[in-house]
């Protein structure tokens, strides 16, 4: 900036939130929090019955919890203070508080990306190698993979988009029109040349979500050459029942993904973009849990012992 410029640099952010919806703000409140108290006790519970059921002490089910655990953290990276911002007039966030969030968001979606990717690799093997899984998708491998995932999601990608976003300079306009620090409105208010940042960004973003959609991609292109081989019926519907849950899950993640960062319209339109980015930040956290207990009988048993 110039000597005769006074523009002030920006130290904190306004959340706009649902501001447009003023009113509704209470009705919004009751309905978001009964979501987040349903996707917290929904998930809990399943990490619970992983925990305590020695039936369910599988790598499938291990790998279920540890997504489950996820997804609790994932969304209340987002919606304590989106709840918080529904009961106030003031919704302020500190410049690094909302880096720290824009960090653990990307952290735990480039995790779940991962997690999602091993949990296809496991089906893979339930269904294509079924007679050498126990000794294929054995504890350590099974709790490597665990590790891993969680390792790489919180050292790549996010990590470096958090860096690569505190680096851009801040001043002037301070509101981002969305109900969290996300990428896209945080790249808009920037006063620098945002060109080299965005690059960046959507390189790493690219890297870490279509490596481990391709995967899983593969995976079930593999799975289902074989299931088409089946000759029996109640083979092929065996088959599919291994992994209609996972896919389910797979399905609802990556289509808001690509809801929300791929479809140009989303990305110019902010009412769109809250209204996507609503969906694999409350919707797809609370459905997970459900998918799993009403199409798995494991589940169900262990629901059953505990008088649920």
């Amino acid at each position: 900036m110039g000597p005769g410029n006074t523009t002030m640099m920006v130290t904190e952010f306004i959340i706009l939130g649902f501001g447009d919806l003023k009113e509704l703000n209470p009705l919004l409140f009751l309905v978001f929090g009964a979501i987040y108290l349903a996707t917290i006790s929904g998930n809990l519970l399943l990490v619970a019955l992983v925990i305590t059921q020695q039936v369910l002490q599988t790598p499938m089910y291990i790998f279920l919890a540890n997504l489950s655990c996820l997804e609790v953290c994932y969304t209340s990276t987002v919606m304590p203070k989106m709840l918080l911002d529904l009961l106030r007039e003031k919704r302020v966030i500190s410049m690094v508080g909302c880096i720290i969030q824009l960090y653990f968001f990307g952290a735990l979606g480039c995790t779940e990306c991962f997690l999602l990717a091993v949990m296809s690799y496991d089906r893979y093997l339930a269904v294509c190698r079924p007679l050498h899984y126990p000794t294929l998708m054995h504890k350590a491998l099974c709790r490597r993979l665990v590790i891993g995932s969680w390792l790489s999601g919180f050292t790549m990608a996010a990590a470096s988009q958090a860096a690569m976003i505190s680096s851009l300079t801040f001043c002037g306009d301070n509101e981002i029109d969305h109900f969290f620090c996300d990428l896209k409105p945080l790249q808009k208010l920037s006063c620098s040349d945002p060109y080299l940042v965005n690059l960046v960004c959507m390189s790493l973003t690219a890297l870490v979500t279509m490596a481990p959609f391709g995967l899983t991609l593969g995976s079930y292109w593999r799975i289902l050459s074989v299931v088409l081989h089946i000759t029996s019926k109640t083979g092929r519907q065996k088959a599919f029942s291994t992994c209609s849950s996972h896919l389910v899950v797979v399905t609802l993640f990556y289509g808001t993904l690509i809801l929300v960062y791929a479809v140009p319209l989303a990305g110019q339109v902010p009412a769109v973009n809250k209204t996507f980015s609503l969906l694999y930040t409350v919707v797809t956290p609370m459905c997970n849990p459900l998918i799993y207990s009403l199409k798995n009988r494991d589940v169900k048993e262990a629901l059953r012992k505990l008088g649920i």
